[in-house]
């Protein structure tokens, strides 16, 4: 493929008004070129397996036209080969008329084509077009299902909304560089599930996925975690340890919760994404590390940054590439899909008399607000399958009948939760999202604060 093809494929990606196709010519005979015939296609021509595979890895396609000259043993299964590791694309074949007749050129037109014209195409060009169109428009109403089906299958990523949608699509943007990526999202919306489907369309999807979460561990031991140690390096390293970041080598170091790496680590960090190496906690070697770092937190990072909490040099380098998932009560249409799939997945292969959800089950997740997003989900249906003594699963078993708790008296440890959230909305309100401030008011530290936060899942904006 040349690079004004290339170029041209790139420049012109944005426009939405015309459609590409795929374009391989692979005949050394002259005729009106094709490109100029198809004046309302975006024609991206190549000459051989090698540029059409460049080609699909530089922009998507929905249709492809092959131009066959002669059909050797050779050629053929290099264009088999090249139809069966390609995404889902329609091949439209151009041929020679005494081609035609051929049995090789039928059998492979039957095995792998949407159709075929014989040359010349002057008079049928309109026609041709038409195909293309009906192509491109079978391949636009597959995209989503198949989309949709895929990570399902490999991330267990439900869903159709407009939303989640548009996850999807960062997702597999992102998924082609190598860049850093910071996701945020509120606490249970799926962060590591987005960072999985990031690594498993990635490069490195061969190479390993590699997860700490950085608030899970106590200050003391992060380091070690995190770039590993020497035999006596501190009290109880008894033998050398392997770090995180040296054991994601040639794939993805997933750091969740980086909002809460302590800033005594986040120079460190920095270090490592700056310069590719580290030093082994009591060691002197340095170690040049080839990994993929993505990054996710709840936490408004450039808050934490006005607060002193955290670097803005390393928010810029985890920064380049940002993805933001959105709350499950915003992904409309996306409740029913998800139960089902859950119920699916904690009663496959299982005895179970639980035949799905009620109607009235149903209706109660959709109007349920969802705080904990689609952990809270995954959470409710599985005790609703264990303790459900019902054929079809009530709102009652998945703890939502709210019509059944009106005029009830709450116990003193449910008013108690309630007066709690309330009094911390209120003060980040008045303190105008300020943590440190909104602590001063209600008596706390601002350590304390934040668990008290995350305990009652809210944001620094008092929002779920």
């Amino acid at each position: 493929m040349t690079t004004e093809t290339t170029s041209r494929c790139r420049a012109r990606e944005p426009e939405q008004t015309q459609r590409k196709v795929l374009y391989l010519h692979w005949s050394s005979a002259r005729e009106e070129e094709v490109t100029e015939l198809l004046d309302d296609w975006q024609v991206i021509r190549v000459g051989s397996v090698q540029e059409a595979r460049a080609a699909m890895q530089d922009c998507p396609f929905r249709v492809a036209l092959v131009r066959f000259g002669e059909l050797d043993h050779e050629r053929q299964v290099a264009f088999e080969q090249l139809v069966e590791e390609s995404p889902p694309l329609y091949w439209i074949a151009l041929i020679d008329a005494d081609s035609a007749e051929q049995s090789t050129f039928s059998q492979l037109i039957y095995d792998y084509f949407f159709d075929y014209y014989t040359l010349p195409l002057t008079d049928k060009i309109p026609f041709l077009s038409a195909t293309l169109g009906h192509a491109y428009g079978l391949g636009a109403l597959c995209d989503a299902e198949h989309e949709q089906r895929r990570y399902q299958e490999e991330c267990q990523m439900v869903g159709a909304s407009p939303a989640i949608r548009l996850v999807f699509s960062q997702i597999r943007k992102v998924a082609g560089v190598d860049a850093t990526v910071l996701i945020a999202g509120n606490s249970g919306t799926g962060k590591e599930l987005v960072a999985r489907a990031i690594h498993q369309r990635s490069r490195r999807r061969l190479g390993p996925f590699v997860a700490l979460n950085c608030g899970a561990l106590p200050e003391n031991l992060v380091q070690a975690e995190l770039f590993g140690h020497e035999k006596g390096a501190f009290t109880g390293a008894h033998c050398r340890k392997i770090g995180r970041i040296e054991a994601a080598t040639g794939g993805t170091l997933f750091l969740d919760e980086i909002g809460d790496l302590p800033l005594s680590l986040q120079v460190n960090l920095l270090r490592f994404l700056q310069e590719e190496t580290i030093e082994r906690l009591g060691g002197h070697e340095t170690l040049y590390i080839d990994a993929r770092v993505i990054a996710a937190t709840h936490r408004d990072l450039e808050d934490e940054i006005k607060q002193g909490a955290f670097r803005e040099d390393l928010y810029y380098r985890l920064n380049v590439l940002s993805i933001e998932v959105p709350d499950l009560k915003e992904r409309d249409g996306d409740i029913e899909l998800l139960a089902n799939f859950f119920f699916r997945k904690f009663t496959e292969g299982r005895q179970h008399k639980v035949r799905g959800f009620s109607r009235k089950a149903m209706a109660a997740m959709n109007r349920h607000d969802w705080p904990g997003n689609v952990r809270e989900m995954i959470n409710r249906v599985r005790k609703a399958i264990v303790m459900s003594d019902n054929r079809l699963i009530t709102a009652t078993d998945l703890g939502l009948n709210k019509g059944g708790s009106e005029g009830t008296v709450p116990t003193l440890e449910q008013a108690r939760h309630q007066a709690e959230r309330q009094a911390i909305r209120c003060s980040l309100k008045k303190a105008d999202h300020n943590v440190t401030s909104a602590a001063r008011m209600l008596g706390v530290s601002r350590v304390t604060l934040y668990r008290l936060m995350e305990k009652h899942r809210l944001n620094e904006a008092g929002k779920n």
